[in-house]
């Protein structure tokens, strides 16, 4: 995969930088999509609770397969396709009963290989095929990881991305997240083996505002550039980091918005965190 730029014929294109991938040129799956209703970020009163959001082109939700709840089943890989809804790409894959189903395509898997969801050991980790943790070879990388047995992956899913197994204590894995924060899964966790592909999708630039407008986000303008009625940053005499005085970074509702973890302090996954993502170890007892 490489990144693509033009020749500047245009001015949306003087800064354009895309990803040069070899997808399919075909639409998705019939039985495989369904419509997708935008909420502009407003809630059941119309009242706007997740602000810039809005317009944006009309899209088909692919319904990925997060699961792999068919097991034992080989599948052969049919098509690399693009995913409006997420950074990653989908892998239309086909099991030798007929039925077809989108899962996210992992760096290396190509049109035509074989791919397995299983509940027992394997000998060969390739690409895409899902496997319980306690199977799976420590140092090696991860992705579409469950929390809990039997859930659907949740952990590792955008472009690039991969979490490491770093072994197996008893009924446990120790994981390292991609944040960096090493915890404790259930070893009956499953997980595919790889990296999501598609890691260039970062290194690309949209060159132009319509871009972004495509993409349903609306435009964004900077509290420290309104005026102080507007938004507890503005004012000041030119430019003023946090209006006059030296205030936080904040909401327009004064909520900070830099400087403290979000993360609930009572919340009782904590007790399975070894490493937070900061790198500080987490004391037991």
């Amino acid at each position: 995969m490489a990144l693509k730029s033009n020749r500047p014929l245009t001015p949306s294109q003087r800064f354009l930088v895309r990803n040069k991938q070899d997808l399919a040129k075909k639409r998705p799956e019939k039985d495989l999509v369904e419509s997708k209703n935008r909420t502009g970020g407003r809630n059941n009163n119309g009242r706007i609770t997740s602000r810039r959001r809005g317009g944006g082109h009309k899209r088909l939700y692919r319904l990925v397969d997060f699961r792999r709840a068919k097991v034992e089943i080989p599948a052969t890989v049919l098509a690399i396709e693009y995913d409006p809804n997420r950074s990653a790409n989908l892998a239309l894959i086909q099991y030798t009963d007929g039925e077809k189903a989108y899962i996210l395509a992992p760096e290396g898997l190509n049109v035509g290989d074989t791919v397995i969801s299983t509940m027992n050991p394997v000998d060969e980790f390739n690409p895409g095929c899902t496997v319980k943790l306690r199977y799976i070879a420590p140092a090696t990388f991860i992705h579409a990881i469950q929390m809990e047995p039997g859930q659907k992956a949740r952990i590792a899913r955008s472009a690039g991305n991969a979490a490491q197994l770093l072994g197996i204590e008893g009924d446990l894995a120790i994981v390292k997240m991609p944040s960096g924060e090493q915890r404790y899964l259930n070893a009956d966790c499953r997980a595919t083996i790889g990296y999501v592909g598609n890691g260039e999708h970062y290194n690309r630039t949209l060159g132009k505002a319509g871009r972004n407008r495509w993409l349903g986000r609306r435009p964004r303008v900077r509290g420290m550039v309104m005026n102080p009625v507007d938004h507890p940053n503005g004012g000041g005499q030119g430019k003023s980091k946090g209006g006059g005085g030296r205030q936080h970074l904040c909401s327009p509702w004064g909520q900070l918005a830099k400087g403290f973890p979000t993360r609930i302090k009572s919340k009782s996954t904590n007790v399975h965190i070894i490493v937070r993502r900061n790198g500080r170890k987490v004391k037991k007892g």
